[in-house]
């Protein structure tokens, strides 16, 4: 050993040797001899049990250049190995090589006596720039000249990345997993932009969570931001990644909808930090959260039951139960007085899954039994204790858990009681500060202490977490629990499978009082949402379905109107349901609750375009409130309210007409004409008719809506803002744009001062309608860019699959076509046409239409017949849905005469564009757009007769009428003078 190579020789090379634990030290201190012209070569400490400790340090001796060893608590641990071993190994190797180690210590602990021969440079408690200076002088290259600091440089561990929220404290006890950690870095390392997507995959109870948190804090570094999000349920996941806008400083309003538009844009472009780790926890339904992740050069780790992540653009890594070899040495870890051989007999037992084997370890580390007879308990059972769980997990994992049940009661009984009231919460996440608030008449004896008692409460969530039964949330969350825990899900089952029926509902009644005394009671204001995103996961699995208490019903109705209002349209239908069943044999099918959770329900329905399903259910619950209540009724006037809306949206508008008519008139006689919801079926009698083509009379009624909402609200309020923006699009839809871009640019700042959320439907409707006002002005690219940020926001917010994402996503085809990539036009085109097919029918106005749409793109495509063939059907699905002298049939005919013209039918194009322009100038008046469209169509097609003389002079009327309606250098104006043809762009409209 005496003749190995000389240490002056390789003074240009350095070893350094380190825990995995202690990985941000080495990368720092690798990093900072390197800019001084060392080559730094990295090996990871990781001794195999079996070799002597001897032998693996003269190893490392072979190692090029001076050792560095990383010293720490994990470092002198691994193996493990006591520490006599070391102070025995390490005396013999230092006096066989002299010169050759250095030490640095990043712990605050004791070391092995023996490292006093190495002078150990301690760095616990320095600044960076001491640390450095420090470092340097111990390794003689005090006064060397520093390179400059690569753009991936590592940060020094004592600092945290600039932006650092939500992140799960650090097991310090985290054992192995070395493999699956380096190939997560290997991958991200490797992963091109947009495509750093990884998903921890496996059963409960394997460490997922664990794992996503032991790689934050080894190349958490190596970001500048770290953001941790509960991602369990769509809501809560979208109010934590909102709250990094605040962090990011980002300018933005105060709505979540808003903040979290901002942070995906942020993410995406890089800016102000390109270098980002997000990491979505309990990810278990890609389906809900496909369209909500961040993209761009950072990177995002998730973790999951569900292995469908490998169709969303994720790489997955399968986490498996410990090997042996990691469960001895955990064991070990956790329960120091446990030999290898019983900890090895104990891994077999318990199946090598790592929460019962933390929590068994941490029980036998604070008994006095012996790892046999505990084994012995186990294979006997303990009579009636024996928990029941999951056929998934080891044989023995029942005894073992009545076992540490058993000991946490003779402990400390409040402990128990706590974990049990936890059960009656949803598994994640639990808001147990919300419990803080309750009075001590609302609670039983059991806990009533534990609830009034702040110092036994402390003990008891101490109890628990010394044995890895929950774990203490960080203290940076905003969500309005206050103080929250974590309780993993298997731990929530086995628990709560194991409670009598009496415990069961007495925790619970205190769960569902505690989430009542919670409720903001304001679910249509965007301030309370986040609470109620705290809120509602919790009701189902606090029995607030099935509770009788007046205040939990209310609170449930409220958490759906929150959800309605919010757009959260699929877990509000699924809560719905439930609680629709749950509520039918609680109340009684005729219980007036009954009436108002159909409501909400229909709304829910209605809101993701399911109006087939909601006019069944809303005609009957119309007729029946009638035969047993009698026709003025507020509950049947409500419902058939309803039903008017679902018949607007299957497009069978005459009949909505006649229905709103009906029920605003009722209105007026049972409540009076300044009634809110007398006022909000005037409202819907102007939708009908601007839904039927009626534009003055729907102007006329929508003005007097407007006037009527403000006697009665605040100038702010929702209702106001969205009667403003339908009052704008009615005068569009007039071509009355100077008019209507000056309401609607008043209307979205009064949406601002309100604080509307930015992906708000009624929002991203009124900022719809202004790109629109700029497009019909020639404010092209402006236009172009506001629709393609409408349509971003609905897809994530409202999913691919919602109306209005539909209803939006026309009008970016629309414009695609005219001022894009034509094949991205037919594909858009195409999707929506496939959408409203599929959900309305062949034969829906917005089936028909958006068909005329895909006309003219095929029609610019070159595919003469396809195009031809697709106007003609949609004319006669448009005439047959809504009449021959309705605008957008009329519409429908413009663009069917113009495909006639263009495969050479100039006689039929002829006939059908002249019966257009004369039904236009009859139905809309002579002046408006659409009419002077017909008629500049029909010279386009005189001129392909060869009748010139009639053509130039329809043309010249028509393009005199253009010029005194909208000016002589509008856009339509200019583009009737050039000879180019005009066609008609259908627009879904809001139901």
């Amino acid at each position: 050993m005496g003749d190995q190579m000389p240490v002056a020789a390789r003074d240009d090379v350095v070893t350094i040797s380190f825990a995995g634990f202690n990985r941000p030290w080495a990368a720092w201190i690798g990093d900072r001899l390197e800019r001084r012209g060392l080559r730094v070569v990295y090996q990871r400490w990781d001794p195999a049990p079996e070799e002597p400790l001897e032998v693996l340090l003269t190893d490392l001796a072979m190692a090029p250049g001076r050792v560095v060893l990383v010293c720490s608590d994990w470092y002198f641990q691994m193996g493990p190995r006591t520490p006599t071993e070391w102070n025995q190994a390490l005396r013999a190797v230092l006096r066989e090589h002299p010169g050759r180690f250095h030490a640095v210590t990043v712990a605050a602990n004791p070391l092995p006596a023996a490292t006093a021969a190495l002078a150990p440079l301690e760095l616990p408690g320095l600044g960076e720039p001491e640390a450095e200076r420090r470092l340097l002088a111990s390794l003689s290259l005090a006064g060397v000249p520093a390179g400059p600091a690569g753009p991936r440089s590592p940060r020094f561990p004592r600092n945290v990345p600039d932006v650092w929220g939500g992140i799960r404290r650090r097991n310090i006890r985290f054992t192995g997993r070395e493999r699956f950690l380096n190939d997560a870095y290997g991958f991200f390392s490797r992963a091109a932009p947009g495509a750093g997507v990884l998903t921890f995959h496996g059963m409960p109870g394997v460490g997922k969570t664990q794992l996503a948190a032991e790689y934050v804090y080894r190349f958490g570094s190596e970001y500048d931001v770290v953001w941790w999000v509960d991602a369990g349920s769509v809501p809560t996941y979208r109010q934590q990644l909102a709250r990094l806008a605040g962090a990011l400083r980002l300018p933005t309003g105060q709505g979540y909808g808003e903040r979290l538009r901002a942070v995906m844009e942020a993410l995406r472009k890089g800016q102000p930090y390109d270098r980002w780790l997000v990491i979505l926890d309990g990810a278990d339904e890609p389906e809900g959260l496909k369209n909500l992740l961040p993209s761009g050069s950072g990177h995002l780790l998730i973790t999951s039951r569900n292995n469908q992540w490998a169709h969303h653009n994720s790489e997955l890594m399968e986490v498996p139960v410990y090997d042996r070899v990691e469960s001895v040495s955990f064991i070990r870890r956790r329960a120091p007085r446990i030999t290898d051989e019983d900890a090895d007999l104990l891994a077999e037992a318990l199946g090598d899954l790592p929460l019962v084997l933390d929590q068994t370890a941490a029980w036998l580390s604070d008994s006095e039994m012996s790892v046999p007879d505990y084994l012995d308990l186990l294979r006997r059972g303990i009579d009636d204790d024996v928990l029941r769980v999951s056929d998934d997990f080891p044989l023995a994992f029942p005894t073992a858990w009545s076992l540490l049940i058993n000991n946490l009661r003779e402990k400390l009984p409040e402990s128990v009681a706590l974990l049990r009231l936890c059960t009656c919460f949803a598994p994640g996440h639990i808001p147990v500060g919300l419990l803080q608030g309750l009075r001590r008449q609302d609670v039983p004896e059991q806990i009533r202490g534990l609830l009034t008692d702040r110092v036994l409460w402390n003990r008891a969530l101490a109890q628990l977490r010394q044995y890895s039964v929950i774990s203490l949330e960080s203290p940076d969350r905003d969500d309005g629990a206050r103080e929250s825990v974590y309780l993993h899900r298997m731990v929530h089952g086995i628990v709560h499978l194991n409670m009598s029926d009496a415990d069961h509902e007495a925790f619970c009644e205190v769960a569902r009082k505690a989430l009542a005394a919670a409720d903001p009671r304001r679910p249509d204001e965007s301030s309370s949402w986040s609470q109620y995103a705290t809120i509602t996961p919790h009701l189902v699995q606090s029995d607030a379905l099935r509770s009788p208490a007046p205040e939990v019903q209310e609170l449930v109705l409220n958490c759906l109107r929150y959800l309605y209002r919010s757009g959260e349209y699929t877990e509000g239908i699924q809560l719905a349901e439930r609680t629709l069943e749950a509520w039918h044999d609680l109340l009684g099918p005729e219980h007036e609750r009954l009436w108002d959770l159909n409501h909400h329900y229909t709304n829910l329905l209605r809101g993701a375009g399911d109006y087939a399903r909601t006019e069944q259910l809303n005609r009957r619950i119309v007729e029946r409130l009638r035969d047993q209540r009698g026709s003025d009724d507020l509950d049947h006037l409500r419902a058939a309210g309803g039903l008017a809306a679902d018949l607007r949206g299957l497009g069978r508008y005459q009949e909505a007409l006649e229905v709103s008519v009906w029920v605003r008139d009722a209105y007026r006689r049972v409540l009076g004409e300044d009634d809110l919801l007398t006022v909000t079926a005037l409202h819907n009698v102007g939708v009908s008719q601007r839904l039927l083509g009626r534009f003055h009379d729907a102007l006329a009624t929508q003005r007097a809506t407007t006037e009527a909402y403000r006697r009665l609200l605040d100038e702010t309020h929702l209702s106001i803002l969205h009667s403003q923006t339908v009052e704008a699009e009615v005068l569009r839809f007039l071509g009355r744009y100077g008019e209507a871009e000056s309401l609607q640019n008043d209307n979205l700042q009064r949406f601002a001062l309100a604080r509307v959320e930015e992906d708000h439907t009624w929002r991203l409707t009124a900022e719809l309608n202004l790109a629109l006002i700029h497009y019909r002005n020639g404010r092209i690219r402006e236009a172009g860019q506001e629709i393609a940020s409408v349509v971003e926001r609905a897809e994530r917010k409202l999913g691919e699959r919602n109306p209005d994402t539909n209803r939006f996503l026309n009008s970016l085809a629309v414009y695609t076509r005219e001022h894009g990539d034509i094949d991205e036009a037919r594909t858009l085109s195409e999707r929506v046409v496939n959408a409203y097919e599929t959900r309305l029918g062949p034969g829906h106005p917005y089936s028909a239409g958006t068909r005329s749409n895909l006309a003219i793109v095929l029609r610019n495509l070159g595919e003469r017949r396809q195009a031809y063939e697709t106007a003609e059907e949609a004319l006669v699905a448009m005439t047959s849905a809504v009449g021959e002298l309705h605008p957008w049939t009329l519409g429908c005919a413009i663009n069917a005469s113009a495909l006639r013209n263009f495969i050479g039918e100039y006689e039929s194009a002829v006939e059908l564009s002249e019966v257009t322009a004369t039904r236009a100038a009859e139905v809309l008046g002579r002046t408006h757009p659409m009419a002077l469209s017909a008629r500049i169509a029909y010279a386009d097609d005189l001129r392909g007769m060869r009748k010139w003389a009639r053509a130039a002079k329809e043309e010249e009327a028509a393009v005199t009428d253009l010029s005194e309606t909208l000016g002589r250098s509008h856009p339509h104006t200019v583009s009737a003078r050039n000879q180019n043809r005009p066609y008609w762009d259908f627009e879904p409209q809001i139901t």
